[in-house]
Formats: C-alpha cells, sequence, structure tokens
C-alpha cells in the first residue's frame, strides 16, 4: 500500500521552557533576564537569522508586558502612546523610520519604561544618518547570540521537526551534524528541504533519504 502524505499544520513552540540555553546564547539569556538593571533601561538582542532573537524577546514580552512590534511598522506618531508600557521593536537594523526610533527611545526614557531592540549586527554597525539616534545607539549593550554550537544545533533540528510535527530518531540528527552548514538559517533550510522530500516521495523522514538530498 501506497504511504498516505499530509501536509500538517506547523506548529511554533515559544514558551521559554521552549528556549534551550547553551554556550552559544547563555550571555544573551543572561542579559535579557537582568531586566529591569539594563543599563539605561534599554538593551539591543543582536543574532543572525533564525537565532531565536523572536523567540527571546517574545518571552521578555510576556513577562515584562511589553508591546512587541516590527520595527517598519513604526511610525512617530505611535511613539508617544507605545511608551506608555516597555516595548520590543525587531528588526530594528533594518527599515526603521530614524525620527519614529529617536521619539520612541526619548519616550520610553522619559515613561522610564524598558526598550528592546533585535538585530542582525550590533547597533553600532547600524546604518542610520541621524546623529543623535547614532550616539544613543552606539551606547546600547548588546546581548550577543552567537553561532549554534553542537548541543544548540541538536536540539534546534528536533524542535524544528517537531514544529512540523514530525519524530526522527537521534541518529539522523547525528548523520546530520557534520554534514551541514553550522548556521540557524541553515538548519532552517535543511529541515524545510528534508520536509518536503518526504512528502513529495511519500517516504518516511530517515538517514537514507537525508544522505540522498545532501548528494544532490
Amino acid at each position: 500500500m501506497a504511504q498516505l502524505s499530509i501536509d500538517l499544520p506547523r506548529l511554533d513552540a515559544r514558551g521559554r521552557e521552549d528556549f534551550m540555553v547553551s554556550t552559544s546564547n547563555a550571555q544573551a539569556v543572561a542579559l535579557v533576564d537582568a531586566w529591569p538593571d539594563w543599563p539605561g533601561g534599554r538593551l539591543a538582542l543582536v543574532g543572525p537569522e533564525g537565532s531565536g532573537k523572536s523567540h527571546l524577546a517574545g518571552i521578555w514580552a510576556a513577562e515584562a508586558d511589553a508591546t512587541r512590534l516590527r520595527a517598519a511598522d513604526l511610525t512617530a506618531r505611535d511613539a508617544p502612546a507605545l511608551a506608555h508600557r516597555p516595548v520590543v521593536l525587531e528588526d530594528a537594523d533594518r527599515g526603521v523610520d530614524e525620527e519614529a526610533l529617536f521619539h520612541l527611545w526619548n519616550a520610553c526614557a522619559g515613561q522610564e519604561h524598558g526598550l528592546l531592540l533585535t538585530g542582525r549586527r550590533p547597533p553600532s554597525d547600524w546604518p542610520v544618518r541621524l546623529p543623535d539616534l547614532k550616539s544613543r545607539l552606539a551606547s546600547l549593550t548588546p546581548a550577543v547570540i552567537d553561532d549554534p554550537d553542537d548541543t544548540l544545533l541538536s536540539v534546534l533540528l528536533l524542535k524544528l521537526f517537531a514544529d512540523r510535527q514530525l519524530q526522527v530518531k537521534p541518529a539522523l540528527i547525528g548523520f546530520l551534524l557534520p554534514r551541514m552548514e553550522r548556521s540557524f538559517a541553515a538548519a532552517r533550510a535543511l529541515v524545510d528541504r528534508l520536509d518536503a522530500a518526504s512528502l513529495e516521495r511519500g517516504v518516511a523522514l530517515n538517514q537514507a533519504l537525508a544522505r540522498d538530498l545532501l548528494d544532490r
């Protein structure tokens, strides 16, 4: 009998219990958890694409009762109202209205509410032209998430499979680790490819499928 392939909905576990702490991100987690004792009440959470910045920022937002929004959605008109609570501004290193961010920074300071910015690079490297904003960003303490170590990469792969409601054997993880690019983005891309290949071919997600896919 042919195997029935069903494209199951993806889950996305985002609680603190779902966030794996390792040597790659332990310092960043400690800095985020130091709230409300951040220098000046502000912090930058920095790491590569897919490194868990949004997950960790979401944990802090829930615990601090913070407003959470994308930098691209921020306007100067919104800043005063947003600052009545702590704020998470995600992807602040790309596409942000500099005047809006400057007003938000000052409004949060005036209300003594926390401001957490996320980005892929340290704030001192962000392409900001407004001098007053540039100097403020340069003063931020960066909480840096590094590329994943073996422990974190293993758990990340397991989580990504679990989010797709896929159960895999530990041997498959052990097979993938030494053969894949060691980055968060690569892990996500690899799991996507394996999941798609399994569905397309109607076969189990196993080491044989992974070997064939990686050989190609």
